[in-house]
């Protein structure tokens, strides 16, 4: 039987989902294919609208061999399992004879956990198990969230997190969860029969598709203990994201509220000298820690050294010391012994980390409203350790609307340890670069207005100038806008004046639940929604709820970010230019992603206003411009209030 082709698969899965085949999809799937045929690496940029799951997930099905994917956002994690996997699966059957299975897989503290749930987590203050279900009174939100919890374990088939509507808070989900050092192990757990943890990574052996995020992805490669499965394909989706997730992953942290609970979890289970001498440096910490000003530390100071290493020293004993101990006072000992271990081993490999002192990692001192001062180091670049771990042994595909910034895939390439396209050599990963471009018109469809006559924008400077500007263009736009700020301050500063001169309903980040948000915006088109970061991302509303996009500055790191600062001074030192390499890719890759909220969809019309005259003055504000959608671009304003009227009226006329 001969093997079928490519584009009669595209055909038939593009067909099950009631869409039509994009030039850009087929360019796509046909270079993935490629890709995984030739065991390459791929960086393929696919706009909004190209259809890019099924511009993956169609040649990884064809080829046959166990393909890992990995995403950023739940959204995204759910909309592949619930609904383009389900589909092409099926579409792809008649025509491939065989049907593909795939799974989900999480980290372990994503699962409801049943040892947990039925025996009670560990207590610092208690003789041993406490059962949250009596402790928490019945008609507290806790309480009532642990008594849902306790019903709906009954009914889940997969214990996932995600799956239990509407979710619990933070503060619930960790009494009947564990992370994977807490965990006893399937074979020492009373539970481990029917744990939804273990069932899932079960689930992930046999399936040929495996859908996971990037932090899990990242812990697989940085810990050296597999998580995943062995796979031939590993595909990245959203993979703008993945070099700030890695480093997430590989970041550590000290608190002195952590040590504290580590020191109460340890104190019944060793004898009362490890446990004092963890309590003696506990101490000391602490009162360093008081003084801490937030800040990058280029040489640690030699009281936190002091501190860290009495701390090092004797979680060291108190790890040596926790295996032999039995208390006949201390009920399912296992857990509670497991819960101890996990959280002085924390500290001992933090605390270890820094006094160490690596010239690849930096260290800082932040300071948190709620929780006080912590120190914390992270790795100066992960693109080494992204090399290495990344790219061997199997094929690549890295992919997302925006990859390509100032004109090429280089910047990204090499924050993810890639050499500039083209380069040859030993060790040399070797890859491509494909823009598939977009569905979508954007000179005709968007403008990219720039306000050249504000005054720049600087750290103290009030801008009633930029609140005038914001102000009046809601206004021609009849609402419609989706407000991008670089800080919660500057958002919250815009909804209180916009509220306070115009009867447009303004809907402010944190005020509730995003998903909330993002449903009452798109109801209503006079409302706008004002928020920071993860509007910058996540936002998905197509048609006339969302005709302008404001982004109040060009969103550079801040001046006094600790690791940003480190790797732009580790790019000059090296002879680069560590504004463009850090803080301008930085700010490209976030107004890429910002300004690709205005056009979802093939009818969609409006403006992308940048308040910040730098986008249009300064040297760098090309390269910026190179990195965004290819709108018509204008420093008019009044051409802007022009277009931005229009806009609304045919939106009201066709409404």
């Amino acid at each position: 039987m001969t093997k079928p082709s490519l584009t009669e698969l595209l055909h038939a899965a593009v067909t099950a989902v009631g869409g039509t085949e994009r030039p850009g999809q087929v360019a796509m799937a046909e270079a993935v294919a490629d890709a995984v045929e030739d065991n390459a690496h791929l960086l393929v940029q696919a706009g909004t609208g190209t259809g890019k799951s099924l511009g993956y997930l169609v040649p990884a099905l064809a080829h046959g061999e166990r393909v890992v994917v990995a995403t950023a956002t739940l959204a995204l994690q759910r909309q592949l399992v619930e609904r383009d996997l389900p589909r092409t699966v099926e579409a792809l059957h008649p025509v491939l004879r065989r049907r593909p299975q795939f799974a989900m897989l999480k980290g372990r503290s994503n699962y409801l956990c049943l040892h947990r749930l039925h025996e009670g987590a560990p207590q610092d203050e208690e003789e041993g198990l406490f059962d949250q279900f009596e402790a928490a009174a019945p008609s507290s939100k806790l309480g009532q969230d642990l008594l849902r919890l306790r019903d709906w374990s009954d009914d889940t088939e997969t214990g996932d997190r995600d799956d239990l509507t509407p979710g619990v808070s933070d503060r619930a989900w960790a009494q009947i969860s564990v992370s994977s050092r807490e965990c006893l192990g399937a074979t020492k757990c009373a539970y481990g029969a029917e744990c939804f943890a273990e069932a899932a990574r079960e689930r992930a052996k046999l399936a040929d598709v495996v859908v996971t995020n990037h932090a899990l992805l990242a812990i697989d490669a940085i810990e050296g203990a597999p998580v995943l499965p062995k796979h031939e394909v590993l595909i990245v989706d959203e993979a703008h994201e993945l070099v700030s997730r890695v480093t997430g992953v590989a970041t550590g942290e000290l608190t002195p509220g952590q040590v504290n609970r580590a020191v109460r979890r340890a104190a019944k289970l060793v004898n009362e000298k490890a446990a004092d001498a963890l309590l003696t440096a506990s101490e000391s910490f602490e009162r360093v820690m008081e003084l801490a000003l937030p800040g990058r530390l280029e040489e640690v100071p030699e009281d936190l050294g002091y501190a860290l290493m009495s701390l090092r020293d004797a979680a060291r004993t108190v790890i040596s010391a926790l295996g032999g101990t039995r208390d006949k006072s201390v009920q399912d000992e296992d857990a509670v012994r497991k819960q101890a271990m996990a959280s002085v081993e924390s500290i001992h490999s933090v605390a270890e980390r820094i006094t160490q002192g690596s010239e690849y990692d930096v260290v800082w001192y932040e300071r948190h409203d709620r929780f006080g001062a912590s120190v914390r180091v992270a790795p100066l670049s992960v693109s080494g350790l992204l090399r290495e771990k990344l790219f061997a042994d199997r094929s690549v595909v890295l992919t997302s609307a925006t990859l390509k910034l100032g004109g090429d895939f280089n910047g990204v390439g090499a924050s993810l340890g890639l050499a500039p396209e083209g380069t040859a050599g030993e060790d040399v990963p070797q890859w491509k670069g494909l823009d598939v471009g977009s569905p979508f018109d954007y000179p005709r469809q968007g403008i990219l207005y720039v306000a050249r006559h504000l005054a720049q924008p600087g750290r103290e400077v009030s801008r009633t100038d930029m609140l005038d500007e914001l102000a009046e263009l809601v206004e021609a736009a009849g609402g419609r806008t989706l407000g991008l700020f670089s800080s919660m301050r500057a958002a919250q500063a815009a909804a209180e004046e916009l509220r306070g001169r115009q009867d447009k309903p303004i809907l402010l980040q944190g005020e509730e639940t995003l998903g909330e948000l993002i449903k009452n915006f798109a109801a209503d088109p006079e409302t706008c929604l004002f928020g920071t970061l993860s509007l910058w991302q996540g936002v998905d509303v197509p048609g006339p709820s969302c005709q302008l996009v404001v982004m109040d500055r060009i969103p550079f790191p801040r001046p006094d970010d600790p690791l940003m600062s480190a790797r732009q001074k580790a790019v000059e030192e090296a002879g680069g230019n560590g504004f463009m390499a850090v803080a301008a890719t930085h700010a490209a890759l976030l107004m890429a992603q910002g300004a690709g909220r205005l056009v979802r969809a093939t009818g969609d019309k409006g403006v992308v206003a940048v308040l910040d005259p730098r986008l249009a003055n300064a040297r760098y504000g090309s390269y910026l411009r190179a990195s965004l959608p290819d709108f018509w671009y204008t420093t008019d304003r009044n051409q802007a209030r022009r277009s931005l009227a229009a806009i609304d009226t045919a939106a009201k006329a066709a409404g």
